[in-house]
């Protein structure tokens, strides 16, 4: 069963045999991002196949969005596209079992409660997931000049930021008469 209209909250026992399919647009405050100085250029978009077999539900799903990050070394903004693949599995509450109990296959499991569980919030934290832990504009980004405070590699900075350590002379001269 296909689904236009949006759909925030899945009701467990409304999910019919055939399973749902959700394709459909989210709109997320820039605050409700784990990283900071984050701004959406475009919706979520996300499409998720939802099936359910006995008590357990599956959601298989992929969103794409653009996102504007700073980059964590030169502090310059940068377009981010995200386009990931999820694949999830729901168990109900009554099989929620304590931490100290979890087994390795149990890691990749999620609960749901109340026989409802909010795409909204699962579409968020697959969002955050996909975030690089350290934005980067470039892997050859050289961050900024630690003396004037400009972007490395513009050609703007011509500071000498190699400062010889009066404390290491004297190992820089037992090395070099070592050799």
């Amino acid at each position: 069963m296909k689904y236009l209209e949006k759909i925030m909250e899945i009701d467990i026992d409304r999910i019919p045999e055939t399973g749902l399919e959700i394709d459909q647009e989210f709109e997320f405050f820039n605050m409700d991002l784990i990283e900071e100085n984050t701004v959406f250029l475009k919706p979520v978009h996300s499409q998720c196949r939802i099936k359910k077999i006995g008590d357990d539900v599956f959601i298989k799903g992929k969103i794409t969005t653009r996102i504007n990050l700073q980059c964590s070394r030169c502090l310059s903004p940068f377009e981010y596209k995200v386009d990931s693949s999820f694949d999830l599995v729901f168990l109900p509450e009554e099989l929620d079992i304590s931490a100290e109990n979890l087994n390795d296959d149990d890691l990749d499991k999620f609960f749901y409660y109340h026989r409802s569980i909010d795409l909204k919030e699962v579409i968020l934290e697959q969002l955050n997931l996909t975030l690089p832990i350290r934005p980067l504009c470039s892997e050859d980004c050289q961050g900024i000049c630690p003396v004037c405070g400009k972007i490395i590699g513009t050609g703007e900075c011509s500071c000498d930021t190699e400062k010889n350590d009066s404390r290491l002379e004297k190992l820089k001269i037992f090395l070099r008469d070592k050799r």
